[in-house]
């Protein structure tokens, strides 16, 4: 997603803006508050450097994500959301709660 034109559609936009698998992750992590890049890491086992950094200058390009640097040494940076971010709460607790209505077809089902 390099490009900042985005779809005039409200859920090609969201999809857009939260594409990949980690996106919605990363957002999830950062809804619990301020997080530095290593804490981020930790979180989401699997992610690779490269695609936190990316994701996290897209968030950031978009008002979703804010990132501090502390002028300490070593540098801290601190990313967290913004309340446009922030209001992402809502839609990933919808996504969670309707997604745990789905059957898990590899599940022991007692007939």
């Amino acid at each position: 997603m390099t490009d900042l034109c985005l779809p005039e559609c409200g859920v090609a936009r969201f999809l857009t803006l939260l594409n990949g698998p980690w996106a919605t992750l990363i957002v999830r992590e950062l809804l619990h508050g301020p997080h530095r890049f290593t804490e981020l890491r930790e979180a989401l086992p699997g992610i690779s450097p490269h695609t936190l950094t990316s994701r996290l200058r897209q968030f950031e390009r978009h008002g979703i994500v804010t990132r501090t640097t502390y002028a300490e040494i070593p540098p801290r940076v601190v990313y967290e959301l913004t309340p446009l971010g922030e209001g992402l709460s809502d839609v990933l607790e919808a996504m969670g709660t309707w997604a745990m209505t789905v059957p898990d077809p590899g599940a022991d089902v007692t007939v």
